[in-house]
């Protein structure tokens, strides 16, 4: 009989259970400047998330060579890819994106204060609502951000996951406020520099109001692909 009960205990983790990774890619240009799509995808591919935030994105820019390189990692992956456009760079477009293995059911873009334009990229899918963000290097500007963020995650019955990077540190004001409204799931291990990690600035998180269990989080040991480490929270959404 325990056999049975752990069996279907088992069955159940794996249908519920999630895993969510955060990258900033750097325009897929590791720490030796070399542009590299398959070495990203093979990080991404490495970790076999269900669902992929993505920051520091080309689209079709000179820099990339006119490539679309969320496409070349949705391609390399087998993920479905969503791209969030928040400047016009170089010829093309510069942003976050989202990687996700079920076609997602809505898409949402929602622009962001900085001195350099943000964006929130929020994609609709069956059982939540994923959403990624590289807020900006200033302080006002990510602060502007907060509500905006908060606004948009209140609109959703279902849970709302916000990743991404957002240039701060555990401990500081804009942490400390956005605590109020989420729930962070990953830890504060370091993720930037990739060589030699000395500061978090990369985040997975839950909207309050839904409930999840963290039954991991960690930053993926990856020196060479990015200046930014992944971090990678697998969770079990409660009902």
């Amino acid at each position: 009989m325990a056999l049975v009960l752990w069996g279907i205990t088992m069955a159940v983790l794996g249908q519920d259970t999630l895993k969510v990774m955060t990258y900033n890619v750097r325009h897929c240009a590791g720490m030796d400047l070399v542009l590299d799509y398959d070495r990203t995808a093979a990080v991404i591919a490495r970790q076999q998330p269900d669902v992929v935030a993505l920051q520091e994105l080309d689209s079709m820019t000179g820099r990339s060579k006119h490539r679309y390189q969320l496409g070349e990692l949705a391609r390399s992956t087998q993920y479905y890819p969503v791209f969030g456009a928040a400047i016009d760079y170089d010829g093309g477009k510069y942003g976050v994106g989202i990687l996700t293995r079920e076609t997602p059911l809505n898409t949402k873009r929602i622009p962001l204060p900085g001195d350099e334009p943000r964006v929130l990229l929020v994609v609709e899918l069956q059982d939540y609502v994923m959403a990624c963000t590289h807020l900006d290097l200033e302080e006002e500007p990510r602060w502007a951000s907060a509500p905006l963020i908060v606004k948009e995650a209140q609109r959703w019955q279902k849970p709302f996951i916000l990743a991404g990077d957002w240039n701060d540190t555990p401990g500081s004001e804009l942490l400390q406020e956005m605590t109020k409204h989420f729930t962070i799931l990953s830890d504060s291990e370091a993720s930037y520099p990739a060589d030699e990690p000395q500061d978090c600035l990369d985040y997975v998180a839950l909207f309050k109001g839904h409930s999840v269990e963290t039954l991991e989080s960690t930053v993926i040991d990856e020196p060479e692909a990015s200046d930014h480490r992944p971090v990678v929270v697998r969770m079990l959404l409660l009902k």
